[in-house]
C-alpha cells in the first residue's frame, strides 16, 4: 500500500511537470520574439533618426557663428556710412586751412577750422576710420587711384605716388575711399 501511494504521487507529479513545461511553452510561442529582419530595421532607423538629429544640431551651431560673426562685423563697421559722409566735409576743412590768412581776424578763423579738423579727426579715429599713406608709398591699386602718371626722375623709383590730389581713408581693412595719386612711371 505504501508503494502504490508512492507510486500514485510520482504519477502525479509526472502530470503536474507536464501540464507545467506544456503551460510554459504555450507562454514562449504567445510571446512574439521580434526576428532579426526587425530589430535591424529599428537600428537602422535609430541610426538614421541619430543622423539627423546630429545634422540638425550642427546646421543649429553653424547658422548661431554665422549670426555672431554677422553681429561682430556689423559692430565693427557701423561707422562706414557716417565717414563716408564725412570725408567730404573734412576736404572742404583742409582746403579752407590751406588758404593764406593776413589779418588777425583771418588768422583766429583759420585757428577754429583747425580745432574742428583736429576734433573731426580724433572722433575718425576713435571709429577706426584712419588715413590712407599715400605720398612716396608703392603704388597699391587696392588702396589708391592712379589720375595721373608722370616720368619717374632720378630720385624717385617707378610705381611710386609722387603726389596726392585727394587723402583716403579706411575703416580698419576696408576702404573707405581710395586715395587720388599722381604715380611715377
Amino acid at each position: 500500500m505504501a508503494e502504490e501511494k508512492k507510486q500514485e504521487v510520482e504519477e502525479e507529479l509526472d502530470e503536474v511537470e507536464s501540464k507545467e513545461t506544456e503551460s510554459t511553452e504555450k507562454e514562449a510561442e504567445d510571446i512574439d520574439i521580434p526576428e532579426v529582419s526587425e530589430v535591424e530595421e529599428l537600428t537602422n532607423k535609430f541610426n538614421e533618426m541619430e543622423d539627423k538629429f546630429l545634422r540638425a544640431r550642427a546646421e543649429i551651431a553653424n547658422m548661431s557663428n554665422r549670426n555672431k560673426n554677422e553681429r561682430e562685423q556689423l559692430v565693427r563697421y557701423r561707422s562706414k556710412d557716417l565717414g563716408k559722409k564725412l570725408l567730404p566735409a573734412i576736404d572742404n576743412l583742409e582746403r579752407a586751412l590751406a588758404t593764406e590768412v593776413t589779418d588777425d581776424q583771418g588768422a583766429s578763423l583759420k585757428k577754429g577750422v583747425e580745432m574742428v579738423l583736429e576734433s573731426l579727426t580724433v572722433a575718425l579715429k576713435e571709429e577706426g576710420i584712419t588715413e590712407i599713406k599715400a605720398e612716396g608709398e608703392t603704388f597699391d591699386p587696392n588702396l589708391h587711384q592712379a589720375v595721373q602718371t608722370v616720368p619717374a626722375e632720378d630720385k624717385v623709383k617707378p610705381e611710386t605716388i609722387v603726389n596726392v590730389l585727394q587723402k583716403g581713408y579706411q575703416l580698419h581693412d576696408r576702404v573707405l575711399r581710395p586715395a587720388m595719386v599722381i604715380v611715377a612711371q
